[in-house]
């Protein structure tokens, strides 16, 4: 059994790795830290809990826990390492943007690698500590990573992925509010989406020459969860072989699937999969991801960076299944 912290613990990404967690064989919850709710039952701030957490939060941290989870908006994860150190033997990882960019890897002597199992997987199993990949950053590289390890993407990329209203946070606003969400869609932060510079560098890794235009439009949806991302670019290739291209790059992957046919959001909603479709038209090829924000796309991601870090079974956690009714 390992020792687990949670940095941040009302959120909604704290409140996924806590339905993770109590029913994780190899873990013991040790503290969820929460500066302004300090003495409070958790499960009074997620309700899916009672009954199956009793604990408050704290606001005290053990700095010799193996693992501490970082579930801290964009920004405060650098401020709160720099104020409350941790023993070097406590392994961190961040779901905040802090860590993702090379420049920004290492911090307070840590290095952070980006934990993207489908691309690092080897790199996470030695990791200290682990940048913990975006939500519409997860599935659009899903689309993208096979045809750069194949040195297939030498053309602009065309990208529409619209996500569920807990992408936003628990944070009120209009955008998330029920009268606006609802019956409701639309674009934001076009062309200059926060999850590009992750997705270059990760593009990059694997085919260096690539110099195209990553061209995003990002969509709010009126539904709770999921992401569902469509991407297309221009090139011949045949259309069986870059079908296999995909079957080939993830044929060891414990949770992303390649579809034979087409997939949609409730495939995956509730679980740590990323589903994957990829088609030909003409002389273009047209890919589709889904994936859950806050699981793929955040905690389940997160615990399956920490079993492969401690050695647990992949999916240990995390044997979650999607509920289509």
């Amino acid at each position: 059994m390992i020792k687990v912290g949670i940095i941040g613990g009302t959120g909604l990404v704290a409140g996924e790795l806590l339905r993770i967690l109590v029913n994780h064989n190899q873990v013991d919850i040790d503290f969820v830290y929460s500066n302004s709710s300090a003495g409070e039952n958790i499960s009074d701030f997620h309700s899916d809990l009672v009954s199956h957490l009793d604990m408050q939060f704290t606001d005290k941290v053990n700095t010799n826990a193996d693992v501490v989870f970082l579930c801290l908006g964009h920004g405060n994860s650098s401020k709160f390492l720099k104020e409350n150190s941790f023993s070097e033997n406590t392994k961190i990882i961040d779901l905040s943007n802090d860590f993702r960019l090379k420049n920004d890897a290492v911090f307070n002597d840590r290095e952070f690698i980006y934990g993207l199992p489908e691309l690092n997987y080897e790199q996470i199993k030695s990791a200290k500590n682990i940048a913990n990949p975006g939500c519409f950053a997860t599935a659009i590289q899903s689309a993208l990573l096979p045809l750069a390890k194949n040195n297939l993407l030498n053309d602009d990329v065309h990208i529409h992925a619209i996500t569920g209203a807990t992408g936003a946070g628990k944070t009120l606003a209009e955008s998330t509010s029920f009268i606006w969400r609802n019956n409701n869609i639309s674009v934001y932060k076009s062309f200059t989406h926060q999850h590009l510079g992750e997705i270059g560098e990760s593009i990059k890794s694997l085919q260096s020459n690539f110099n195209s235009d990553i061209n995003f439009v990002p969509m709010r949806g009126d539904f709770t969860r999921g992401i569902f991302a469509s991407v297309y670019l221009k090139s011949d290739i045949d259309a069986n072989l870059v079908k296999n291209y995909f079957k080939e790059y993830y044929k060891q992957s414990k949770f992303t699937y390649v579809s034979d046919k087409a997939i949609h959001l409730k495939q995956v909603v509730n679980t740590n999969n990323c589903f994957v479709n990829v088609e030909k038209y003409d002389n273009k090829i047209h890919i589709t991801t889904a994936i859950d924000n806050l699981l793929k796309g955040a905690s389940g991601q997160a615990v399956h960076n920490m079993n492969l870090m401690f050695g647990f079974a992949e999916d240990e956690g995390l044997k979650l299944k999607a509920g289509l009714f």
